[in-house]
């Protein structure tokens, strides 16, 4: 029996406002204020991501694992190149370790990975 209708993500950040604002352009989503924590969910509320300022923050260093990368997101595209191009835009950075030619690493606002994935 589930005792969950879907799992949520909360992100640890230096600016709870900001990480969500750049996730929520990412998406389409929409961004719910709840002061020092952020919530962005689609229109039909089936997910939740949300974002927790944390007073002291370290990013990942990535790939390494002196500060672990803690999580990250891969989020599916049609287009790595038209994702790269609205990912930078919003304010990513581009990792300068690319394992693979299937997806691409990114570095959010707050510096946590996140890959953009050809389906």
């Amino acid at each position: 029996m589930a005792i969950a209708k879907f799992p949520s993500v909360v992100i640890d950040c230096p600016d709870a406002a900001a990480l969500a604002a750049f996730y929520s352009e990412l998406f389409g989503w929409e961004v719910e204020d709840k002061g020092d924590w952020f919530d962005i969910r689609p229109s039909d509320g089936s997910n939740c991501i949300s974002f927790q300022q944390v007073d002291v923050y370290q990013a990942p260093v990535w790939p390494g694992q002196t500060i672990p990368q803690q999580m990250h997101l891969d989020m599916v595209v049609e287009d790595l190149d038209k994702g790269e191009e609205v990912a930078l835009s919003l304010g990513a950075t581009k990792a300068d370790h690319q394992p693979g030619e299937t997806f691409r690493v990114f570095l959010d606002p707050a510096g946590h990975p996140f890959c953009l994935c050809l389906s």
